[in-house]
């Protein structure tokens, strides 16, 4: 007992200096307004409560877990990413905790500020107590002496000066836009990030992994701030949904199920991290979503790196982090999911763990485990995606054994056993099914997803449309026309509504209505002058932009191919892959063949965000190909073409190319035109339309308005209530209620155009405003919104 003590003791004076601070935070959390004047030298920028909170929720936290991370990884950026990862999946276990915990003896809104300031300081508490700090040479300086001794690592001033450079354009280009301003600034801001990106590449030899790792986060989170910045308001597409959910739990200063028992509610990386944040560093919700969440998804290129920096050369590594952040998906997509980023974030930790053989297999594979469990906790898709390529890769592993006793030679990979074995994935597996089913009873749309899959495999049920991101596959089916997608949601509807119709529940629906609803073109900006020039040469611009972008989403699956092909049975290899990568590829891949030429799959679950998961496992493969291709203009030139490939892709993908010539579709990160900003961006006239009806509309008879249903920017939320997203609220004619009020936005009102999304796609289409003149009474008009009733 007294040696148990005694250790204890030890451990705590190691840290005494954190927990110290943790104390002072705390203190700071439980009496803000009495220790706001207090001096800082931060309280320029930030305010204490604001600082106490960041560490408590960020600081201490990962202080303490760098102990236990240093007996997971055995590389110094490692321990760091792991710790970070685990302080994120603390802060959600100790709201989780608060929240099941404080009901109990009767507090009925327990995620307050004290509550979980105090539950956050009892966790670096306790892990500080029990676990031991990381092994220290009792003779070795301290480190801002060894620091001050050595001087900065080569590339880390350059590096530094660089990002904050490409973060700060980042964040000022976004403002302008937000303005109504140009977009000159947004494109410096990408054009730094790419010299950023060339200086790592060219510079690789000399920097260290650590200010690697520091340039690439500068990199993303410019990428990602130049989307996620955009609008005053939440902009995007689930986002919007994503932030009602954590209104729903932030309003009620508690997380419940049953006050709407949807899969998005499950996700506790949407609800409890955030409301946790705000809480208690004074961020206001919506920045805890436009900027927290997305600088933390930063992290994930630099997981990337480190996890293939275990197993392969540096510029690999580095060119696996590059083309994971070169994706479209990653900028495009990605800061609109924030339930998805936090998954990715604990699902990089994992790699990471995955690839360090450096410690004891058993200790990092109970880490995977737990790191599983987080990804469960913040994203179901992810975690079936996930479970779904561990069931395969443990199916390859066991083929991959079976050939090498039934043939002679070595395989591929030999050493250590295979790290994904089967009480890994009945874990994580059992952990998902307990999750989903008695604890959130959120697994209902697995099932009917699953079992409209089986039916349209089996022909119980004639097969649907594909969604259009496997268009882009080399192997994937054609991608309907939007024409196509609108008879054919218009022919279903038809179908599936004649009672109702009969019944004189719908407006009437005619001939004359029929027709002028078609199909609209996607916008594209103007051609500029060597557009114009290239137009009067003979040469399509639009059509050679579409061409381009088809076969830059091409090239990543040629590359992957020829990097399978190269680093299993080439001579000359850019690596040598472990036997984990190539299961875990040969997995990934099933999946998301699976979701390719499956519908129902690839409507539920896109291929492109399935691909970008998958980068996670087979980003150095796909370097591998493109350095295998470059190397035949000489081993002197290869690393110089490979970095000129990249980039060139990154000016393409991001809009920096396509806007000398013009005639390329519009950029939300670019322009403020386009679909998606057209359907995404919350404009004034609509929130002012909304808060006049919303006044004027019992809670009751919110489910009677009808808007666009793909986003929800129109947020008919009261506290305590969600109302629900279906394909009975949107404003397609067809689907217009006699009784129902419809809510118009900008695009309608002024350019009478309206989208909805249909089988995984975004399909825009005339709106006939005639038909509700004719049926309802116009009771509210601006010149970015209309009401009717």
């Amino acid at each position: 007992m007294e040696r148990a003590a005694g250790r204890i003791g030890r451990r705590i004076a190691a840290r005494r200096g954190v927990l110290a601070a943790t104390a002072l935070a705390t203190l700071v959390e439980l009496l803000p307004g009495a220790l706001t004047p207090l001096p800082t030298l931060a309280g320029a920028l930030m305010p204490l409560p604001t600082l106490a909170g960041v560490w408590l929720l960020l600081g201490a936290p990962t202080v303490v877990w760098f102990g236990p991370a240093s007996r997971i990884v055995s590389t110094r950026d490692a321990r760091v990413l792991l710790a970070v990862g685990l302080s994120v999946l603390s802060s959600i276990v100790v709201a989780l905790a608060v929240n099941s915990v404080l009901p109990l003896v009767g507090v009925d809104g327990p995620l307050t500020r004290p509550a979980l300031a105090v539950g956050s300081a009892l966790t670096v508490m306790v892990v500080a107590a029990v676990v031991d700090p990381p092994a220290k040479d009792p003779a070795a300086p301290a480190w801002w002496l060894r620091a001050r001794a050595q001087g900065l690592p080569p590339g880390l001033a350059a590096v530094t000066v660089l990002g904050t450079l490409a973060l700060t354009l980042s964040v000022a280009g976004p403002i302008r836009l937000n303005n109504e301003l140009g977009s000159s600034v947004s494109v410096a801001a990408l054009v730094t990030i790419a010299a950023l990106l060339a200086l790592l590449m060219i510079r690789h030899r000399s920097y260290s992994s650590s200010v690697v790792g520091v340039g690439l986060f500068f990199a993303s989170a410019g990428l990602l701030l130049l989307s996620s910045l955009r609008g005053w308001y939440i902009t995007g597409h689930d986002i919007q949904r994503e932030y009602e959910v954590f209104e729903l739990t932030s309003d009620r200063s508690r997380w419940d199920m049953s006050a709407f028992g949807d899969p998005y509610n499950a996700c506790l990386s949407i609800n409890l991290l955030p409301t946790a944040w705000t809480r208690l560093t004074d961020i206001p919700g919506p920045y805890v979503f436009k900027v927290v969440l997305p600088l933390l998804f930063a992290l994930a290129p630099v997981l990337v790196h480190r996890s293939v920096r275990n197993v392969a050369p540096p510029f690999v590594a580095l060119l696996s982090a590059v083309l994971f952040m070169v994706f479209p998906t990653f900028f495009t997509d990605m800061m609109f999911l924030a339930r998805q980023e936090v998954a990715f974030v604990l699902l990089g930790c994992a790699m990471v763990v995955l690839t360090d053989r450096g410690r004891a297999l058993r200790s990092r594979r109970i880490m995977f485990v737990v790191l599983a469990i987080g990804v469960v906790l913040a994203h179901y898709s992810t975690a079936y995606v996930f479970l779904a390529a561990l069931a395969l890769a443990l199916g390859a592993d066991f083929c991959w054994r079976l050939l090498s006793r039934t043939r002679r030679g070595r395989p591929v990979a030999t050493g250590q056993p295979a790290f994904v074995t089967w009480w890994i994935v009945v874990a994580a597996a059992a952990a998902a099914l307990v999750w989903t089913g008695p604890l959130t009873h959120t697994g209902g749309h697995l099932k009917s997803t699953l079992v409209t899959t089986v039916q349209e495999v089996t022909g119980g049920r004639q097969p649907m449309a594909w969604s259009s991101d496997v268009s882009y596959s080399l192997f994937g089916g054609e991608r309907s026309s939007p024409e196509e997608r609108l008879r054919d949601f218009q022919t279903v509807t038809l179908r599936g509504t004649a009672a109702e119709r009969a019944a004189g529940v719908y407006v009437p629906w005619s001939a004359t209505s029929a027709d002028a609803v078609e199909a609209v073109p996607e916008p594209r900006l103007p051609l500029t002058s060597l557009g114009q020039e290239a137009e009067d040469r003979g040469v399509d611009v639009s059509a050679v932009g579409d061409f381009l972008r088809q076969a830059a989403a091409r090239l990543w699956q040629v590359f992957l191919l020829l990097g399978v092909v190269t680093a299993l049975w080439g001579r000359r290899k850019e690596f040598h892959p472990t036997r984990d990568q190539v299961t875990l590829t040969a997995g990934m891949v099933g999946v998301i063949g699976m979701l390719t030429v499956l519908p129902q799959l690839s409507v539920e679950y896109g291929v492109l965000r399935a691909f970008q998961q998958g980068l996670f496992v087979f980003a150095p493969f796909i370097a591998a190909g493109v350095l295998w291709v470059c190397r035949w203009v000489g081993r002197r030139w290869t690393e110089a073409l490979a970095c000129s490939v990249v980039l060139l892709l990154f000016f393409d993908l991001t809009g920096v190319l396509p806007r000398l010539f013009g005639g390329n579709p519009p950029q939300l990160h670019l322009d403020n035109a386009g679909t998606y900003y057209d359907i995404y961006y919350p404009h004034a006239e609509e929130r002012a339309a909304l808060a006049w009806l919303t006044a004027r509309t019992p809670p009751d008879e919110l489910g009677d308005i009808q808007s666009e249903n793909l986003t929800n920017r129109f947020n008919l939320s009261k506290a305590g209530t969600v109302v629900p997203i279906t394909a009975r609220n949107d404003i397609h004619p067809l689907l217009v209620r006699d009784d129902a009020t419809v809510l118009l936005g900008t695009t309608t009102a002024r350019n009478g155009e309206a989208t909805m999304f249909y089988r995984g796609d975004l399909v825009t289409y005339t709106y006939p405003t005639a038909l509700l003149e004719e049926t309802k009474n116009k009771i509210y008009s601006s010149e970015g919104a209309e009401i009717y009733r």
